[in-house]
Formats: C-alpha cells, sequence, structure tokens
C-alpha cells in the first residue's frame, strides 16, 4: 500500500477536502451495511449491494465504486456490482490483466492497492499508470476480498474529478468494509451455485421422469420378441446391413411397406449400438397433431401456449445419449423439418417459449412407408432433409417377397400364442401352410400374426385350422410359389416342420456342414448348434462310400 505523507496531502491545490473524518458517521454506515447484508433476503442481494457502494461512494466523495471477483479458470478479473456518479462511466467487464502487469497481480494475491495521484506508482508500473490515466482515473484505493479458501475479488474506489487523499483511518475503515463485502460476494456465490445444483437436480428429476414415462410406453409398445424371424436371402441381406450399421452413430432411415417389422430393425439397432444402455424413445409422427408434435420433440415452458400449464421436456432430451426412433417420419409438417434438420447437424434446439440452447446427443432412427425421394421432388418433405436421413437406408422386403419365411413365422406365432389363448395346437397341416404361402399378405407380418391368432381360436384340437384369408375362396400356391416344406401328412408338429426345413436346407447345399456355401450358413445358425439340432431331431446325411460310421453304426452329421 502507498500512501503519501501528511505534509504532502495539503500542498496539492487540486485535491478536495479529506472525506468526511467524522468517525461516528461511519461506524453508523457499517453496521447499518452489516445488519442489512445479514438479513437481505438471496434475491434483493444484488440490489443492495449496488446500494450500499452508492452510499459509500457519496459518503467518502468519490466518483465510482466497484465490486468484482476473480475468475480462476480463465484468469479473468469481472466486474459484477459497480455505482458511479452520474457523468462518469462504470468500469467495463472482463478487465484484462496484461493492460495491469502491476496491479493485477498485487490484488490477486490479497494485497491492497492505494494511491493519491498516479504519479506516486513505482516506475515498475508505468504501463498500468498509462491504461489507469486512459480511463481518466486520478486517485484509488482497492482492497482485497478474501475468505477460507483463496481471495474472491477486490472492492474499489476511485475519484476521477479530481485528486481524493486516502486518510490512514479511513483506509483502515474500508478494510472493515471490504470484509462485510467479502462475506456478501461469498454468501453470493453460495447462492448461485445452490440455484445451479438445484436448477441441475431439477432438470434431472424431469429427465427421469420423463424417461420413466417413455420407458413405460416402451414396455406397452414392445413385442414379445426383438428378432426377425426367417432365413430368405431378402431378410438376410438387411440382418447384414443392420450389424454393419449398428456399432455406428450414424443417422439410419429404415423403409418399407406397413408392417414389415420396422420397429423390430430400429430396435436391433439400438441393442446392438454402444447406446444400448441408454433410452430408445419413441415418436409416431403420424399419430399426434402438427401442433403437438413440436412440443413432443422439443418441449415446452410453462405458458408456452394455451394447455401448457407445465414445463414438459421433449424427446431429444429425453433421448440424450441414446436413440430416438421417429416413426412415419414422411408425416412430419414441413416447418418442423428445419428445426429437425438443425438438429441432426449441429444437436441444438429450443423448448418452445423458451431462448435458451439446448443440445441432445441422441442418434436418429427415422422410418416410413412413403416414398422420400419422390416427395422431396415434389416439394412435400424437404429435399436437404431427405439427404441427411438418407445416410444409411435400409429397405426391408414385404412378405411375399420373403416367402420363405412364411412357415416359420407361422410356426412361430403358433407357439407364441397358443399358451395366452389357451389351446393345445401342436400340428400345422401342410394345406394351411400352402394357403398361407399363396397370400399375398398387404398387410405384411401382422396380418399373418393376425391370421394365426385368429386360426388358433377357431381351432379346439391340436391341429391349426388356418382361417379363411381375406378376399381368399379357396386358395391354393400361386403359379410358381414354394409349396410348403415337409411331407404330405396335414398332421404335422412344429417338431416336423423343424425337422423338414433343416433336411431341405442341408439337401440344398449338398449336405456341407462346414465351408462356403454350407447348411449352417444358410439356416443362419452356428454348425454346431446344426450338429447339435440334426442329432436331436434324428437327422442322418445319407452314407457314402467315403463315410465313416460311429460305434452305435448312426452315420455321423
Amino acid at each position: 500500500m502507498s500512501i503519501p505523507p501528511a505534509a504532502n496531502r495539503d500542498r496539492d491545490a487540486d485535491t478536495s477536502p479529506d472525506a468526511p473524518s467524522n468517525a461516528t458517521g461511519f461506524e453508523d454506515l457499517l453496521a447499518d451495511l452489516t445488519a442489512s447484508f445479514v438479513n437481505v433476503e438471496p434475491e434483493a442481494l444484488d440490489d443492495l449491494i449496488v446500494d450500499a457502494l452508492r452510499r459509500i461512494v457519496q459518503f467518502l466523495g468519490v466518483d465510482r465504486s466497484t465490486l468484482g471477483r476473480y475468475e480462476h479458470n480463465s484468469g479473468q478479473l469481472m466486474t459484477t456490482h459497480s455505482w458511479a456518479v452520474p457523468g462518469i462511466e462504470p468500469v467495463p467487464s472482463p478487465i484484462a490483466e496484461s493492460r495491469f502487469p502491476y496491479l493485477a497481480p498485487r490484488m490477486r494475491s490479497g494485497s491492497a492497492v492505494v494511491f493519491n495521484r498516479i504519479t506516486d506508482l513505482p516506475p515498475e508500473a508505468a504501463a498500468d499508470a498509462s491504461a489507469l490515466s486512459k480511463l481518466g482515473l486520478r486517485s484509488m484505493a482497492t482492497f482485497p476480498l478474501s475468505a477460507t479458501g483463496g481471495p474472491l475479488g477486490w472492492l474499489s474506489f476511485g475519484a476521477i474529478r479530481r485528486t481524493h487523499v486516502w486518510t490512514e483511518p479511513e483506509v483502515r475503515r474500508l478494510r472493515l468494509l471490504a470484509g462485510v463485502f467479502a462475506n456478501a460476494m461469498l454468501r453470493r456465490r453460495k447462492e448461485v451455485e445452490l440455484k445451479a445444483a438445484l436448477a441441475e437436480n431439477l432438470a434431472l428429476r424431469e429427465r427421469v421422469e420423463a424417461e420413466n414415462a417413455v420407458w413405460r410406453e416402451e414396455v406397452l409398445h414392445c413385442r414379445e420378441f426383438d428378432e426377425l424371424v426367417g432365413e430368405s436371402p431378402a431378410l438376410k441381406r438387411v440382418l447384414l446391413q443392420l450389424e454393419q450399421v449398428a456399432p455406428t452413430d450414424s443417422t439410419v432411415l429404415v423403409l418399407g411397406e406397413t408392417r414389415t417389422g420396422k420397429d423390430l430393425i430400429a430396435t436391433a439397432i439400438h441393442k446392438r449400438s454402444r447406446r444400448a444402455e441408454r433410452p430408445l424413445i419413441r415418436v409416431n409422427c403420424a399419430a399426434l397433431p402438427a401442433t403437438l408434435i413440436e412440443s413432443e420433440l422439443f418441449g415446452h415452458e410453462k405458458g408456452a401456449f394455451t394447455g401448457a400449464i407445465a414445463r414438459k421436456v421433449g424427446r431429444f432430451e429425453v433421448a440424450d445419449g441414446g436413440t430416438l426412433v421417429l416413426d412415419e417420419i414422411g408425416e412430419l409438417p414441413l416447418e418442423l423439418q428445419a428445426k429437425l434438420l438443425r438438429v441432426l447437424q449441429s444437436g441444438e434446439f429450443e423448448r418452445l417459449g423458451s431462448t435458451t440452447t439446448r443440445h441432445s446427443d441422441a442418434r436418429l432412427i427415422a422410418s416410413t412407408n412413403r416414398d422420400l425421394e419422390t416427395m422431396s421432388r415434389e416439394g412435400t418433405f424437404r429435399a436437404d432433409l431427405y439427404y441427411r436421413l438418407g445416410v444409411f437406408p435400409i429397405t426391408l422386403p414385404p412378405l411375399r417377397e420373403r416367402r420363405e419365411d412364411i412357415a416359420l413365422l407361422a410356426a412361430y406365432f403358433v407357439e407364441k400364442l397358443r399358451a395366452k389363448l389357451g389351446r393345445q395346437v401342436t400340428r400345422i397341416p401342410d394345406h394351411a401352410i400352402a394357403d398361407l404361402m399363396a397370400y399375398d399378405w398387404p398387410g405384411n407380418v401382422r396380418e399373418l400374426e393376425n391370421i394365426v391368432e385368429r386360426s388358433l381360436i377357431l381351432s379346439s384340437g391340436s391341429t391349426l385350422s388356418v382361417d379363411r384369408l381375406p378376399g381368399a375362396h379357396g386358395v391354393r400356391p400361386m403359379q410358381g410359389a414354394a409349396p410348403g416344406p415337409g411331407t404330405a401328412d396335414d398332421n404335422r408338429t412344429l417338431k416336423h416342420v423343424e425337422r423338414d426345413h433343416i433336411l431341405a436346407g442341408c439337401e440344398r447345399c449338398g449336405w456341407r456342414i462346414n465351408g462356403a456355401g454350407n447348411a449352417a450358413e444358410r439356416l443362419g445358425i452356428n454348425p454346431n448348434t446344426l450338429r447339435s439340432r440334426m442329432l436331436k431331431l434324428g437327422i442322418l446325411r445319407p452314407a457314402t462310400a467315403h463315410e465313416g460310421r460311429s460305434r452305435s453304426g448312426r452315420r455321423l452329421p
């Protein structure tokens, strides 16, 4: 601290009279400010600090007072509160420490800096003196604000219109005031940290509640199986694409007719991704009114629109770190497509009724049964969004293009539904398989499941009695359609269906279990698993001159 000798203070013609020397008046001010800070409500603290700075400036007869904090991360001096007499500009924020290489380190170290004239500064403070002169400052007294753990900030008083002489008693009293402001700043920092913690806790609670609500919907939405059933080449191509894209974070566009299993593909992609432990969130763009889709996707603040009686967390926030599935993306209104494109490109969005930009790291999987390419040409779907969604398209084949899977799917649905419906069906007759394979299935897999369920309801014995298919009159295999596998026995069990299926696969592959084009690969199972199933089902490979036999005489598969 630098204070000129008393003899020099009185010789300066430009020096104002000392600040009021009434010690009692200062003690009253100090006591009043201390009591005010103790009883103030948190929301009124900022206004009280500014008013306290005003009262001190007026008591001292100076021009400006500033309260600031240290930013330990950025190394900046940030002005938090300031008051100045009319015509005097407040101190700007942040204050670049590079402009004050002498003063800034002393302020950070907890040392007071006091001078009556800029010329009182030592030669090594030449850069600081030049910067202060440009700001019009003549006299300054700066005191550190400290608490347990280190410095918090500073309290500064400055004279601009005329020089102010800081007396020893005055400096001592201002040090006491600095302690009052240090407590106020510490309290304010605690309030800010508490508010931030409460806000974070509220946001986390809202997110957890939203996730729980969505997960409850997912439980209701989820089907009892999570894999596509079948071994047709068309389905295998889809599964290969799925395995390739699942480990990445790329956007996936699932295309296909209604009820071809697009939801199962989305689920399988999520379960095989690195986001599997995070939520899988679904939004059906066709099931919501256009006025509600934006709120559903991005959320809204209380009062954002009529009926918004509470804050709502959007699905993009809930799916942060997980996967968001937008079913029927082709139904999304044009005005929302631009906002969706922005989220895909930058991960940024705003809730309805809020200007705060939020971020989401959600992987997007979109699905539709519409021709987005044609829609983009016609102007009913944004071309830029279509190209952004189509990073990795997967097209699901309709059931009529994978007839090889119909028998397996029918057997699967029988096994799945018979216990639920209280039926003892264990056999699917050949003519039923032939009828199922001859039908074109406009409703795809879901229609097949419904037909099997209805047939189970109508079946009273152990044989499935297939209900007449919609629009079919004595349906039989179409021209060129493959008949159902197996014998002509109409009372085959599900075990027989599996046995015939494996037999057909082995025969097509020349009974090769290993190597290129082998039966296990065609059937989509492990070779060891295939051998085990063959032994269990009693499937024997035809004997040749070079085949060996086991000790029991059974031909080895």
